[in-house]
């Protein structure tokens, strides 16, 4: 068995192959741009590419590739050979710093927003040396971003680096006031992920599955997640097998998979990292994704990432632990022993709490997606309102800042179990509170909005932008303070007064915290439609510009973007639940239908003193549910169709979300009626039952 800490990092070119590989002036000068950002210079990159292309040929590489995200979900890649003709039929093995640098794919097929006309075919992309290149495959992969011919931003990398840099400036800025000798502030993020498992062969049997990533139609088992016996439960044979690859590779491309469970749901599961730099770790959710699915084939099984694979049963997040760090190692988010007396993080606390309150909107739309909308608010996930969970400690001292008291030192207290044989220990401040969207847990902010397919990187850019605007805005005040630790504590006590209403620790699943939240003023953004349009309101653009994260136009095109994407999901699951239903399940019904009215048939002309009451009940139940269901195949034919007088991409995905989805809806729920009657023999794919329990 091979040992971790030897494979762990083992395809990467990491700051330690550097280093062994590198001249120490090249090394030096590399490791200033992934820490300063400071600009390479072309003698530099040649340098670095021949020392990558080594690298990589002796892991067998044979391509590489410059790998980008742009504004799809996934990420791209086309690949180049490093072979070069030599002359004499012979080839040598080139890479040149300008290969590194810069690739040049297509820009025009990548969504865009309108940015690119379809014949502005060029883009570029650019190396990203603040995160590793690494080998998979055949393959050297350069994370790089991606731009158009004209500069304008086509992917979710740039925008990540650029909301990066802008709060490093303002907090370096705050902490420079505050008598700190740092250079640099970067955010760290630990994204949890969750995800289903289903067995390959019945998954390949569910077109809706296959098509859209969730069961359009499917009735609930008699058995989901009420008895609570799979989340943690013994890991299944099959699923531990899968597991144990996936950390293989994952640890291979030094990413650090931390954690492993069963999930709420049956056939539902969870990996957790350690945390990285957030542009290092948006990077690691990516192939992590793309791993998952990979891994689960050569087991027989199907990975889902969709956020609501199967009605009544939870769906599936990604939890993003985020938290700012300084080049010498402190956690700008640490209480420390005494949270009262600690007024730095009071500061940057109070700047996070601003900037939930003020930019709570964009906080939603960079969670927005139609698949997300089937989770938030369905109690099991946070709802569309952006609250902060603070806990007991942190809003008590808060709240004695705010009325000028004198915060009490908090307790310890030791956690008894009333067994002598089992150890004590003290037990944490504050409890925890699944049901936040932004909740506090001892050193960092874990926002649980995400959805399970997302890319971190929306909820990131979004989250580094509007605190970096906050933190401006305290250095300021601090720049002109002829007091600076008074000053501190007017901000945080102004900060309180003004933004405590984003404090919420109690139940957010609650009809009464929805009734409490608009009473505060808080925005309830329920679906994607309401929530995409704030990408590009006139506060969310004036907030990108002023911190170079988008221009209006880019604002404008990511706007676009949401919208095409929300009405295409449901544009394809629509036409997908017409095809199963027409070409699928009603064939099967009616067949059943002449069975159970062929069967009745026969009994009536035996002649014989039989009471058919019963029978004849369920044969018209089952009449009248077929004739309902061929009914809402028509509706919902029709508002399909009905989309084409629409002009504008809003009023398209209104429609889709008002007429179209809710003519889904109940389409699905008769089908569903149906499942529950109609023979197991004569129903056309598996059912819940066979998805989600035999793994």
């Amino acid at each position: 068995m091979e040992d971790v800490r030897e494979i762990f990092g083992c395809n990467v070119f990491n700051e330690g192959v550097m280093q062994a590989r590198l001249p120490k002036t090249v090394f030096k000068a590399l490791k200033k741009t992934m820490e300063e950002g400071k600009e390479l210079g072309k003698d530099i990159a040649d340098v670095v590419a021949a020392a990558m292309k080594d690298w990589a040929v002796e892991k067998g590489a044979t391509h590489y590739t410059h790998w980008f995200q742009p504004m799809t979900g996934i990420t791209a890649e086309k690949h180049d050979a490093f072979i070069s003709p030599a002359g004499d039929g012979k080839i040598i093995l080139e890479f040149s710093g300008k290969e590194l640098i810069k690739g040049e794919p297509d820009a025009s097929s990548f969504p865009s927003g309108g940015l690119r006309a379809t014949f502005e075919a060029r883009g570029y992309t650019t190396w990203d040396p603040t995160s590793y290149a690494f080998v998979k495959g055949d393959t050297l992969y350069i994370p790089t971003a991606f731009c158009s011919y004209g500069g304008e931003v086509l992917d979710q990398k740039t925008p990540l680096l650029r909301s990066m840099e802008a709060l490093n400036k303002q907090a370096v800025r705050i902490l420079e006031k505050l008598g700190k000798s740092v250079s640099r502030v970067t955010t760290t993020v630990g994204a949890e992920q969750e995800y289903f498992l289903v067995d390959k062969e019945m998954y390949a049997k569910r077109k809706d599955l296959i098509l859209a990533g969730r069961t359009l139609f499917g009735a609930k088992p008699a058995k989901g997640q009420e008895m609570e016996d799979h989340y943690f439960g013994n890991l299944r044979t099959r699923v531990s097998g899968y597991m144990k690859e996936l950390d293989h590779e994952l640890w291979k491309l030094g990413i650090l998979a931390k954690t492993k469970h069963n999930e709420v749901a049956p056939a539902q599961h969870e990996l957790a990292p350690i945390f990285a730099t957030t542009n290092i770790a948006t990077d690691h959710n990516q192939l992590t994704m793309e791993l998952m699915k990979k891994i689960a084939e050569k087991h027989d099984l199907v990975c889902l990432l969709h956020e609501k694979p199967f009605a009544g049963v939870n769906g599936s997040g990604k939890h993003n632990n985020w938290s700012m760090s300084t080049n010498t190692g402190e956690n700008l988010l640490e209480p420390g022993k005494s949270p009262k007396d600690n007024t730095q993080f009071l500061l940057f606390l109070a700047a996070v709490m601003k900037a939930v309150d003020d930019y709570a909107e964009l906080l939603r739309v960079s969670v927005a997606s139609a698949g997300n909308d089937h989770r938030l608010g369905a109690n099991e996930a946070p709802p569309a309102i952006i609250s902060i969970f603070l806990g007991d400690e942190l809003t008590n001292i808060l709240e004695c800042i705010e009325k000028g008291e004198v915060a009490c030192a908090t307790t310890k207290h030791f956690m008894e179990t009333g067994v002598s044989a089992l150890p004590t220990f003290v037990k944490d401040t504050t409890d925890r509170n699944r049901t936040s969207p932004f909740a506090f847990t001892g050193n960092k902010f874990e926002f649980r909005s995400l959805g399970s397919s997302a890319s971190i990187a929306a909820a990131n850019i979004m989250l580094n932008t509007a605190v970096a605007e906050e933190l401006e805005q305290f250095a300021d005040r601090l720049d002109n303070a002829t007091d600076v630790e008074a000053e501190v504590m007017a901000i945080i006590k102004e900060t309180v007064k003004n933004h405590k209403r984003i404090i919420f620790n109690g139940n957010n699943y609650s009809e009464e915290w929805v009734e409490e939240a608009a009473k505060r003023g808080l925005p309830n953004l329920r679906t994607s439609v309401d929530a995409i349009p704030e990408f590009s309101s006139e506060k969310s653009i004036k907030l990108f510009e002023k911190h170079g994260i988008f221009t209006a136009t880019e604002a404008i095109s990511r706007t676009e973007i949401l919208l095409e994407n929300y009405i295409k999901t449901i544009n394809i699951e629509a036409l997908t639940m017409l095809e199963m239903a027409k070409k699928e399940i009603l064939p099967s019904v009616l067949k059943y239908n002449k069975e159970v009215f062929e069967t009745l048939k026969v009994k009536q002309d035996l002649g014989l003193n039989i009471n058919l009451e019963k029978e004849l009940n369920y044969a018209a139940k089952l009449s009248n549910l077929t004739e309902s269901f061929i009914s809402k195949i028509d509706e919902l034919d029709q508002v399909v169709i009905g989309v084409k007088n629409h002009e504008t991409e809003l009023e398209t995905a209104k429609y889709y979300r008002e007429y179209i989805f809710e003519a889904m809806q109940a389409l699905r729920s008769v089908a569903d009626e149906l499942e529950t009657i109609v023979a197991a023999a004569n129903w056309p794919f598996p059912t819940y039952v066979d998805l989600l329990f035999y793994v």
